[in-house]
């Protein structure tokens, strides 16, 4: 019996699925765990240009058959092609890719520009990342041709900051159907969770067990979100792991949450995150809010990113 995740709405009225697989990282480990996650129930993938994981994805849902209208499909723009005569390029790159005519949704990685080019980290002389000027409002209309052709039943974004945000809504008129950010209970950002609401749109939550990446700076020495002892109590509760409370607490906030695994066993575990905390937990997990943000590449990016919201360095 397939598992059948909560599904809450975008602004377009499509349907996401609340509980997604995420791709990120581990290229060649990708088609075996898509391969896993389909099967075990999974129908709402998360992948993008950067991760390299495009081609993996496409060949796991091909082969899972499971038909391409039950499953929803992101992948991200990738920052050297912001300039506007690059995006539908870029997505249609995407499209041949994953082997689908369309993506459910297409978001902008970051709201940061690197210089047009085939490399995805154009360098300088300096070894620094080459930044560009295009501006990201100027991206987003480019994506919202995209949007109008079909060739995206969702667009939105990821990684902006609230200015940055108010500013796309004024100068755009297509509203984000997402917005993807950081997010997990030591990095709650109620106000602008709160905020997003009041605007119509939806939030999935990447790294929703926090991040002790080697790539991230900062947290590596202080154990593991899943470990919280708040997480873990409210989970013995309910007869789940910290991990799944976790998972929980995104999607009873009307959040969509992409954990990702390699490991069939925890693949299946994560599909246990999708259920609904009462009032009680949701209070104590209030108090667990350290505005711990783990993923912030501004000085490698040439940008200043979040510089309005929670956990800014």
């Amino acid at each position: 019996m397939a598992h059948q995740s909560t599904m809450l709405k975008l602004n377009t009225g499509a349907q996401i699925p609340a509980i997604g697989f995420g791709t990120w990282q581990d290229a060649d480990a990708q088609e075996p765990a898509v391969t896993i996650a389909l099967k075990e129930g999974y129908r709402h993938i998360d992948t993008a240009r950067i991760y390299g994981t495009e081609p993996a994805v496409g060949k796991a849902i091909k082969n899972s058959g499971v038909p391409r209208d039950e499953i929803f499909i992101t992948t991200k723009l990738w920052n050297n092609s912001h300039h506007p005569d690059d995006v539908e390029k870029a997505l249609d790159a995407s499209l041949k890719d994953l082997g689908v005519e369309y993506v459910d949704l297409y978001l902008m990685h970051w709201p940061s520009p690197f210089a047009r080019s085939d490399q995805m980290m154009p360098k300088g002389d300096d070894g620094k990342i080459k930044v560009g000027d295009t501006d990201y409002v100027d991206t987003y209309k480019a994506m919202e041709k995209c949007f109008k052709s079909g060739k995206a039943k969702a667009i939105g974004v990821s990684n902006f900051s609230k200015a940055e945000m108010e500013r796309l809504l004024k100068e755009t008129s297509v509203v984000p159907a997402a917005h993807q950010m950081e997010l997990h209970p030591w990095l709650q950002q109620t106000d602008f969770t709160q905020w997003h609401k009041s605007k119509d749109i939806h939030v999935t939550q990447y790294s929703p067990f926090g991040n002790q990446n080697e790539i991230y700076s900062g947290g590596q020495n202080m154990g593991k979100l899943m470990d919280d002892p708040v997480l873990v109590e409210i989970g013995k509760k309910h007869g789940k792991t910290g991990a799944q409370v976790a998972l929980a607490w995104g999607i009873t906030s009307g959040h969509s949450v992409i954990p990702k695994s390699k490991t069939e066993s925890r693949i299946k575990q994560n599909l246990g995150g999708d259920f609904k905390l009462d009032e009680e937990d949701m209070e104590k997990i209030k108090g667990i809010d350290k505005k711990l943000r783990f993923n912030d590449p501004s000085e490698r990016f040439g940008w200043n990113f979040y510089a309005d919201l929670d956990g800014k360095k």
